[in-house]
């Protein structure tokens, strides 16, 4: 099960409204995205091992190659949307849980993760145990950068989906 042209376009425009509650959550700036480096892919284009059963996403941390001519290496993030367990996600609580707020919630959760990554708030390479504690912190800020824009269907996705159902994965 795949996001069709129409939640296509929903899960690019969430994450874009992600990125501003962002920037004024964390006092961003437009251009501190270029070390915030990060790409969505949803299921149809990730590798196999970027897969999952367990998450509505994972997150992987990739290193770049540094160029011949001395240029930039570093890293980056991708973001590995699960459309079939959104979906199904969708499907089981269609009466009251919508796409909009789900998916700017999930693209939310995972924006501060790659932020709080990036900025040394949190270590990609947690053990095991310490990330159930990165998970509640992570949502913690999540709901408080989404305040703004809460309301009835945010509440609902906040109340069904915080500790019942595992948002995000982190892998190397």
């Amino acid at each position: 099960m795949y996001f069709n042209r129409k939640e296509l376009t929903l899960v690019r425009n969430s994450f874009f409204q992600a990125e501003k509650l962002a920037e004024r959550y964390f006092g961003l700036r437009g251009d501190d995205w270029d070390r915030h480096r990060y790409e969505i892919k949803t299921l149809y284009y990730l590798d196999e091992h970027e897969k999952t059963d367990g998450a509505f996403a994972h997150l992987f941390r990739y290193e770049l190659e540094r160029k011949g001519d001395g240029g930039e290496g570093g890293h980056f993030y991708r973001i590995c949307l699960q459309d079939d367990r959104i979906l199904d996600a969708l499907e089981r609580g269609s009466s009251y849980i919508k796409l909009d707020p789900l998916m700017l919630y999930i693209a939310a959760h995972e924006i501060v993760h790659v932020i709080r990554f990036d900025t040394g708030e949190s270590d990609f390479h947690l053990p095991p145990e310490e990330k159930k504690k990165e998970e509640e912190t992570v949502h913690r800020i999540t709901k408080n950068l989404l305040g703004p824009v809460a309301g009835s269907d945010m509440n609902l996705v906040l109340e069904c989906f915080s500790d019942q159902y595992l948002i995000t994965e982190v892998y190397q």
